[in-house]
């Protein structure tokens, strides 16, 4: 348990106006190397789809499958519907969902880089395991290994780009991440594009060349240099200054050092992360550590990223006509990504999420609308019709590129203080794999019972967590990282959750900190 007073604050006052420092190589070079991390995740996403709309790939492991599929008389809408096919998919996310949860540990005692190491070692097993699969046992084998490091990535690189990047630079640079992870997906998709023709070991190589970069994540990680929160928290104070200083350009810091110190002082008294996270001054994070990733994943996303060529497929479309519509959907999230880094530190959180929540509304209606209207069961969609639903389902990724896509990442990963920001990082990464798991898992089942009401299912839940954007998350944008946790406290609901301050600094108890509030309206 921390201690009484002041002590159970953490950071004791705000100082983000006296924080120096600028946009540097080494916080460029090392985000970009870090950010890599995002490229496997999103690799495999986009991967898993392509290779099983793979007739070679589907006669070896799953032949009920590949009967079915090439079978005349089948429903459209549920050709693929098979839960050992949903297994391979969603067994990697179960395993991602497990490792998450030890991954914390290694973060916090052994630092990010630790973490970001072990993720890219365990991912170069896994990809090397399905490249050489030959049964069931050893492809479902290399998948979860493929897990595992995905649970150790996604603990580490969010949590090292938010503390490596300035604050006014937060927001952009975290989503290294995202963009890295659409570059994963665009990239998988061009090689499934390419590979489909290479008969009969084509989805080997789309499935081995996950290794590169695996291989990458590996040695940039042991490249990186530690974060400063890192350091000081495990009682290297002096390297740690050193590094903040190399990283901000100036030895001009030590406003941020104090932050990080305070913080530290209070991370090194709690004995139990997890424990404490549950104590009711951390309630409005880990509301956010499950809401976030849950509801990203509940926009629907995932089930169209994983299976874009069976979808596509199902809607009538030929197989290489299937996989380039999955390719353009793929560029267009690499795109819209982009915009999301341009503007996110500018227009802030809320904008972003809430707009793109409304566009992903209205774009999953059209497409259940065209779908029920001009698609049955055992009929095609016309030409026409077909490139009306890709073009929305275009809209609908653009959307969700430049708002939940990356900020279901970026905001979990600034909100903790430092006491709880490992557990509460592996609380997001959990969550988020674990309904990964889920809809991987029930996707395909959902397709063929709801058939295009599929799309009304997933347009409820964004309505939902938009809804959930405007009460409930205050703005984060150009907030220091250790100064989040004075921000819960001018919020009109929040305040009203945690527990009072002690009368200190200019924050009175149970004002909720509106003394302050007029420099932060």
């Amino acid at each position: 348990m921390a201690g009484g007073g002041m002590a159970a604050l953490g950071v004791k006052k705000e100082r983000a106006a006296e924080y120096k420092g600028r946009m540097t190589w080494a916080v460029a070079m090392a985000c970009l190397v870090a950010a890599v991390g995002g490229s496997i995740f999103g690799y495999d996403i986009g991967i898993s789809g392509g290779v099983t709309s793979m007739d070679p790939f589907l006669e070896k492991f799953f032949p009920v499958v590949f009967r079915r599929k090439n079978s005349g008389h089948q429903n459209n809408y549920c050709k693929y519907d098979n839960q050992g096919l949903s297994a391979f998919t969603s067994s990697l996310y179960l395993a991602g969902l497990v490792s998450s949860l030890f991954a914390s540990s290694v973060t916090r005692n052994y630092g990010r880089r630790a973490s970001i190491v072990c993720g890219g070692i365990s991912f170069l097993i896994g990809a090397i395991l399905n490249v050489a699969a030959v049964n069931l046992a050893m492809l479902i084998l290399g998948r979860i290994m493929l897990g595992v490091g995905i649970g150790f990535g996604n603990q580490g690189v969010p949590l090292y780009l938010s503390e490596m990047a300035p604050a006014h630079l937060r927001g952009a640079l975290n989503m290294m991440f995202q963009l890295a992870t659409t570059l994963g997906i665009f990239t998988a998709n061009m090689i499934n594009y390419g590979t489909q023709n290479i008969n009969p070991w084509g989805w080997r190589l789309s499935l081995g060349l996950a290794a590169a970069p695996a291989l990458l994540m590996t040695v940039g990680g042991l490249m990186l240099p530690e974060t400063p929160n890192s350091l000081i928290e495990r009682g290297r104070s002096e390297e740690g200054r050193r590094v903040l200083e190399r990283i901000r350009g100036t030895a001009d810091v030590d406003a941020e050092f104090m932050d990080m110190t305070e913080a530290s002082e209070l991370a090194n008294t709690i004995e139990n992360p997890f424990r404490n996270i549950l104590e009711r001054r951390n309630r409005p994070q880990l509301v956010m550590a499950v809401c976030m990733p849950a509801f990203q994943i509940l926009t629907g996303i995932n089930s169209i990223l994983f299976y874009a060529p069976v979808l596509f497929q199902t809607m009538g479309f030929g197989a290489d006509a299937s996989l380039y519509s999955s390719v353009i959907t793929g560029a267009v999230l690499c795109l819209s990504t982009l915009i999301s880094i341009g503007t996110v530190d500018r227009l802030g959180r809320r904008k972003l999420l809430i707009s793109g929540g409304i566009q992903m509304i209205v774009c999953q209606v059209i497409v259940a609308v065209i779908l029920g209207v001009k698609f049955g069961t055992d009929k095609q969609l016309s030409r026409s019709y077909s490139i009306a639903v890709v073009l929305v389902i275009c809209l609908f990724v653009m959307a969700f590129g430049w708002s939940w896509g990356p900020l279901g990442w970026t905001v979990p990963s600034e909100i903790f203080p430092l006491e709880t920001r490992s557990a509460g990082q592996s609380i997001t990464v959990a969550v988020n794999l674990f309904f990964t798991f889920v809809i991987a898992q029930a996707f395909l089942s959902l397709l063929c019972a709801l058939k295009f009401g599929i799309f009304l299912f997933f347009a409820g839940w964004i309505t939902v967590m938009t809804v959930f954007v405007y009460i409930f998350l205050p703005e984060t944008k150009g907030v220091p990282i250790e100064e989040m946790v004075l921000l819960w406290r001018k919020h009109w609901f929040w305040k009203k959750v945690m527990p009072d301050m002690p009368l200190e600094d200019g924050w009175g108890a149970g004002d909720g900190g509106r003394a302050d509030d007029k420099n932060h309206s």
